[in-house]
């Protein structure tokens, strides 16, 4: 079962059922996902099966609050998904100390509501930051 989001009036409830929906067809890509799983953490599936308002949200919530942070969290962020989450590996990779890229990927946690260090938030991140880059490349940013 997958929920879309609340939505303020019925006059909206097509946009909750449309990602209930898109939801439900990308849910088989997460096979672990809780049941009942809420459409908005199918996001990254939702985006890779071509669900245009996926894509628009991972651009809206993640990828560009994580740019308008400043360039170190993403910097930050970038480099130790790279990194495959291993901190030491990305400290030395960005010339500082571990503690000033802990403390980056708690401000990024803080300004995205995704820890890096999750291995299911470091897909959300990873998928958002490259549907980001996309829709640069592509005008839409």
């Amino acid at each position: 079962m997958v929920v879309g989001p609340t939505v303020d009036s019925i006059a909206d409830a097509h946009r909750s059922s449309a990602d209930a929906l898109s939801g439900l067809r990308a849910v088989v890509a997460w096979p672990s996902a809780p049941r009942p799983v809420r459409s908005t953490d199918l996001l990254p599936e939702r985006a890779l099966a071509g669900d245009p308002e996926a894509e628009w949200q991972l651009v809206d919530q993640i990828a560009r609050p994580l740019e308008d942070a400043g360039g170190a969290l993403l910097e930050t962020v970038e480099t130790f998904l790279e990194a495959g989450g291993v901190l030491e590996t990305c400290a030395r990779e960005l010339y500082v100390h571990p503690n000033t890229v802990r403390y980056r990927l708690r401000k990024a946690a803080e300004v995205t509501g995704h820890n890096a260090s999750v291995p299911r938030d470091a897909l959300v991140l990873r998928i958002a930051l490259a549907v980001g880059r996309l829709s640069r490349a592509r005008g839409l940013w």
